[in-house]
């Protein structure tokens, strides 16, 4: 380890000239009563203690301070190798306490980040237990009722066996949905970036729902007429899966008899915004910043009896977010809420 003396000049010239007066002093006094008093042997012996008190101070000070500092050094580089292993020491007081104090700080944030991760985990360790037990229990109970003799009674068995299929289905969108927040968040899922017709998306996935919204008999429509085709750039699978993931959540929460409107609009030269707009039951305002986290459900008991992996939200995100835009997200509990997102334009 490199050893960077900072010169304590100024305590070693101001305690060197307080030994000199008070020894050249005492000299004086000593030639003056036992001696012939001389004024060159006074002031060649103070240049001569001056120079030897000042280099022996300087010298004793900056290895009587370094040993301590080393020690200290030492006892926080066991924590923090890659930052005090590759400085130098240095002996001044300021600049020591200011790095101390800085690795103070950042092992202070270190600890909050990990013990925010570790709540994190937690939660989601709870959630994804919680997701897989419901459809696993669900797909074991209707098997141990045929088991126990349920399959003898052809109406009970396919009724059954058609309810174990659902919850084994929703167990394969779970890790299906996993598996693709995994690959997202670690950044192996690669986009195939081209350009496509944004309007022409919407209407086939308007096409994909339109049973789904007629059970509730809810309106699937665009906000106008729109007779040329919008050129966007991205990866059309992915956009897909995010306009099927609003649009559905729209008709879960939606109202009976409601609708559910896309709107395409010029942002900038560059961008253009897609927005989903319903009249649903809406969002409280406190659930809006968690809205794309991971399992996160606004109504924890309805959300789950309407099916869905609690991920769609937050793969929506990860996919806006890889394409470089954003995502915006406006509500009013009981009125209805609007999800937004960006897209660049084809040149």
């Amino acid at each position: 380890m490199i050893i960077n003396f900072k010169k304590s000049y100024k305590f070693a010239v101001v305690s060197s000239l307080y030994v000199t007066i008070f020894a050249t002093g005492m000299a004086a006094l000593l030639t003056h009563l036992f001696f012939e008093f001389s004024l060159e042997f006074c002031l060649y012996f103070a240049a001569g203690i001056g120079a030897f008190s000042f280099f022996v101070l300087q010298y004793r000070v900056e290895h009587f301070i370094y040993r301590r500092v080393k020690k200290i050094y030492d006892d926080v580089s066991l924590l923090e190798s890659s930052t005090f292993r590759s400085q130098p020491i240095t002996t001044d007081m300021a600049t020591l306490t200011r790095e101390v104090k800085k690795f103070a700080t950042d092992k202070k944030l270190e600890i909050e980040m990990l013990k925010v991760r570790e709540e994190y985990r937690r939660e989601f360790i709870g959630n994804v237990s919680h997701e897989l037990k419901t459809p696993l229990f669900t797909v074991q109970g209707y098997l141990s009722t045929l088991l126990d003799g349920a399959m003898n009674d052809k109406s009970i068995r396919k009724k059954y066996l058609q309810r174990a299929e659902k919850g084994v289905e929703r167990l394969i969108y779970i890790v299906q949905d996993l598996d693709m927040i995994t690959k997202l968040e670690m950044g192996d899922l690669n986009l195939e970036i081209h350009t496509f017709d944004i309007v022409n998306l919407v209407q086939n996935v308007f096409d994909l729902l339109e049973m789904e919204a007629s059970k509730k008999d809810i309106l699937l429509m665009f906000d106008m007429k729109y007779n040329k085709p919008i050129v966007v750039v991205g990866d059309s699978e992915k956009i897909e899966q995010v306009l099927i993931n609003l649009i559905m959540n729209s008709i879960k929460y939606g109202k009976e008899k409601g609708y559910t409107e896309v709107s395409i609009e010029s942002l900038t030269t560059d961008r253009v915004i897609v927005r989903v707009k319903d009249n649903g039951e809406g969002i409280e305002k406190h659930h809006i910043p968690r809205l794309f986290e991971r399992f996160y459900r606004v109504d924890k008991s309805g959300a789950r009896t309407e099916g869905g992996s609690g991920l769609g939200l937050s793969i929506v995100k990860h996919i806006i977010e890889a394409h470089g835009e954003k995502i915006y997200v406006e509500s009013e509990f009981g009125k209805g809420s609007e999800f937004s997102f960006t897209l660049e334009k084809a040149k």
